[in-house]
């Protein structure tokens, strides 16, 4: 009996040695920082003094644009120390607004912050587009350098883009090469150079153009999302959920997103001398767990404009309807090094479950010569039951290198069931079924 007891304690001991020594960590090896384990909300009480726009002359009619008064509100916050900027119940109808420093937002339950449909409402300024800083129409909601910034509640932010999708398509349909940038199109949020950064709860719907765009900001959550726009009847184009371009630390939970383009964009930079240049970067420490995604161009994708991302997690998620789970958008005419990026613990339907190809929308080389090498490796995918029409949607492109991939634990119904392993330089495949047939 004795021999039985100090047997068991040895092995709890070994086994709770080993357990402490077991550390979450980022597909490079570094250990994964208690702030991702730590999806706590944000509390009104905590935000600070109230400020709710009606008891500052900001009238209950969704038919007159109130942008200067609720801008007013904002700005009296500000100079008297900062608070929270309340939305109440009802439809308010603004152009863009402008946080400070110590400002926040919060919309009550039935609040819609609804944004105007003329473009002469969102001013140009100073802004990054597509991987190029420029001047640009600003956002409904635009964060410059305020750190701590918050959208808290459970009321709805509305974009009111349809007028804006239609002028898209009428010049697509005159010109099929234009550009995303030809017709004015406003974002719904816009944050650039802001840290510890917190959206929770609220509703975020039909964007006229990008839904929420990040620019060098480090330290993002978000938390209990639902981004949405449409992909029937009036598509709405370029309406990207979140795109994150510059960021590090982020965490995206428990979010639900359904958009007319890609749900999770990892953006950075583009052209031929992209990473020579100071306002590109790198996107790093990205979680994305929990969450369901609808119609989709892609669950998470990386690119267009991107030039180096490093260490991205998606997990724990179920798939609904997106065109691809993970897409490693190449581009011929911009450098890019995806690394470090785990895929695990998801299940669901899309059309393809990994798509890597030549994307060459807007190609420009602006005259350089050569074109530039691009690299993606260490690369997994685990622990996905996936139904799709393409397994494997990787193309053949001299100009890229990849390498170092593994799939793991993955149970796959295609149509195509084609695996070209020479493609991918040390290509790993362990317990991968595709039609209930092992991978040798």
């Amino acid at each position: 009996m004795r021999k039985i007891l100090l047997v068991v304690l040895i092995v709890g001991v070994f086994t709770c040695c080993f357990s402490q020594q077991k550390k979450d960590t980022f597909p490079d090896g570094t250990p994964i920082k208690e702030w991702f384990k730590n999806p706590q909300k944000l509390k009104l009480k905590d935000l600070g003094k109230q400020y709710i726009i009606t008891d500052f002359g900001v009238l209950k009619d969704s038919s007159v644009i109130q942008t200067k008064a609720i801008q007013t509100v904002i700005d009296i916050a500000a100079e008297n120390g900062g608070g929270v900027i309340v939305i109440p119940k009802g439809v308010f109808l603004s152009g863009a607004l402008f946080f400070k420093p110590k400002t926040v937002l919060h919309l009550v339950k039935e609040a819609t912050l609804k944004g105007s449909d003329n473009i002469a409402d969102y001013p140009m300024m100073a802004s990054r587009m597509e991987g190029q800083n420029l001047d640009y129409f600003t956002a409904l909601i635009n964060a410059y350098g305020v750190d701590h910034f918050s959208i808290s509640g459970s009321g709805t932010i509305n974009g009111n883009g349809r007028k804006f999708w239609e002028a898209f398509w009428k010049r697509r349909g005159e010109n099929p090469d234009c550009t995303n940038l030809e017709v004015s199109r406003p974002r719904l949020v816009f944050v650039w150079n802001s840290n510890n950064v917190q959206f929770q709860d609220v509703k975020l719907i039909n964007s006229g153009f990008w839904t929420n765009h990040f620019y060098k900001c480090n330290n993002v959550k978000l938390l209990n999302l639902y981004i949405f726009s449409p992909h029937i009847k009036i598509k709405a184009p370029s309406t990207d959920a979140v795109d994150l371009d510059v960021c590090e630390n982020v965490l995206i939970k428990d979010c639900y997103m359904s958009v007319n383009d890609d749900a999770v964009a990892l953006k950075g930079g583009k052209g031929p001398y992209a990473d020579q240049d100071k306002n590109n970067g790198s996107n790093k420490n990205i979680i994305i767990e929990d969450c369901v995604f609808g119609f989709c161009h892609s669950a998470l994708t990386n690119g267009s404009e991107a030039i180096h991302n490093r260490n991205i997690i998606f997990r724990n998620s179920k798939i609904e309807g997106a065109s691809r789970l993970l897409w490693l958008k190449m581009r011929p005419d911009t450098p890019q090094h995806y690394e470090y990026i785990l895929v695990e613990n998801i299940k669901g339907e899309a059309e393809t479950c990994l798509a890597i190809f030549a994307w060459r929308q807007f190609y420009d080389l602006k005259g350089r010569l050569d074109i530039p090498l691009s690299y993606a490796e260490h690369i997994t995918l685990k622990n996905i039951n996936l139904k799709c029409n393409t397994f494997f949607g990787v193309d053949k492109d001299p100009n890229v290198r990849l390498s170092n991939f593994k799939f793991e634990n993955l149970n796959i119904e295609s149509l195509k069931n084609k695996i070209d392993k020479s493609l991918i330089k040390d290509i790993i495949f362990k317990n991968v079924y595709i039609n209930k047939s092992l991978v040798e």
